[in-house]
């Protein structure tokens, strides 16, 4: 070094997409509002601290003010469930179509906001989840979808005969709201970006309104209303949990990690292109992934990852996982955290998962 400059020539792109300079920046996220690294020393506090910063990094602009004005179809009958669509204004932009189950019986209904994943599928959004009933030319690829990561159960139905209302909406991009070609995100996210706006905030301040709307409606007991996804549905389902007043439970399948250890050489996330629905820009420099988790805390909330899973390395989750442990049990709470590893699996929703995570919704709704 010569004179405080590099005596080399600067580094350049390595490593696929990384900059050279890739571990400076890495080393420069100190996370300071953490929980534990945050002068505020009160875990509540924290808490409402936390949430504030997430709040003004989302770009998006809270849409409580604008009507959902709903308009259901009739309904049709299921096994041990009514189906019916639903359309609502989630944000002052554009109206959304999803899929509402009810069981059969007397409510008011404990329910599940279930969100959908990334998959780089676009032609199907809700019909991930739940079996397209009102749509023949879906049902092919929506049992495809579930044969590939759900052992050929739909969650959504499945929670219904439970005894869960379900509400299950398109993001912008999937289903009725797309579909979007996988190259095209990029420009889209450029396009909100420009325009002062985010993906990943658009997607949260929807997914807050979706869980306002299903907790306000008759049927439904709002104070058990749980966010449940796989995938980037499960990045939705805590991301909403920490950020919605209206969720009392979440369950995280397949999708936590620490910041530092997914932007590794390899990962997925360094191709861009779906890592912006999961991109709050200048937000890594205040709270790690595992930190705006944690903004949900003490509400009972499950994480569920596969050993093999090759989105998220091993270390990711561990560390992850330790930082979740902290907050709840900063809380009082820790019994109210759930956290599991099933070393054989991959990045998939097994049946075997799928009736831990719906006995635990059970018991904690």
């Amino acid at each position: 070094m010569e004179g405080g400059q590099l005596s080399g020539p600067e580094p350049g792109i390595v490593d696929g997409p990384l900059p050279g300079f890739h571990p400076a920046l890495k080393d420069a996220l100190t996370f300071p509002l953490a929980w534990g690294r945050s002068p505020v020393r009160d875990v509540r506090a924290w808490r409402r601290t936390a949430r504030a910063t997430v709040e003004r990094h989302l770009l998006v602009e809270r849409q409580d003010a604008v009507p959902y004005a709903p308009e259901f179809t009739g309904r049709t009958p299921g096994d041990g469930y009514d189906r019916e669509l639903v359309t609502v204004s989630l944000t002052r932009y554009a109206r959304v179509r999803g899929a509402l189950l009810t069981p059969h019986g007397r409510g008011p209904f404990p329910a599940v906001l279930l969100l959908h994943d990334h998959g780089s599928r676009f032609d199907i959004g809700k019909e991930k989840l739940v079996r397209p009933w009102y749509d023949d030319t879906r049902r092919a690829s929506a049992a495809a979808w579930a044969d590939r990561n759900f052992e050929g159960r739909f969650p959504g139905d499945a929670l219904a005969r439970r005894g869960h209302v379900v509400l299950c909406l398109d993001a912008l991009g999937w289903g009725d709201r797309g579909p979007l070609a996988y190259e095209q995100q990029q420009a889209l996210a450029s396009s909100l970006f420009h325009l002062g706006s985010s993906p990943a905030g658009l997607m949260a301040r929807e997914d807050e309104r979706a869980a306002a709307f299903l907790a306000g409606l008759d049927r439904v007991d709002a104070r058990r209303v749980a966010a449940a996804g796989f995938s980037m549905g499960a990045c939705r389902a805590w991301q909403v949990a920490a950020l919605s007043d209206h969720v009392a439970a979440a369950a995280s399948v397949c999708w936590m990690t620490g910041l530092k250890e997914m932007m590794v050489p390899g990962n997925n996330t360094l191709r861009g292109q779906s890592a912006y629905w999961m991109l709050h820009p200048g937000l890594p420099r205040h709270l790690d992934i595992p930190d705006v988790a944690s903004i949900a805390a003490p509400k009972p909330v499950l994480f569920f990852h596969g050993g093999r899973d090759p989105l998220f390395p091993a270390e990711g989750v561990r560390v992850a996982y330790g930082k979740l442990r902290a907050v709840w049990r900063a809380h009082g709470a820790e019994e109210r955290l759930r956290t599991k590893t099933w070393p054989e699996l991959g990045h998939v929703f097994t049946r075997a998962m799928q009736d831990e995570v719906f006995g635990w919704l059970d018991d904690v709704l």
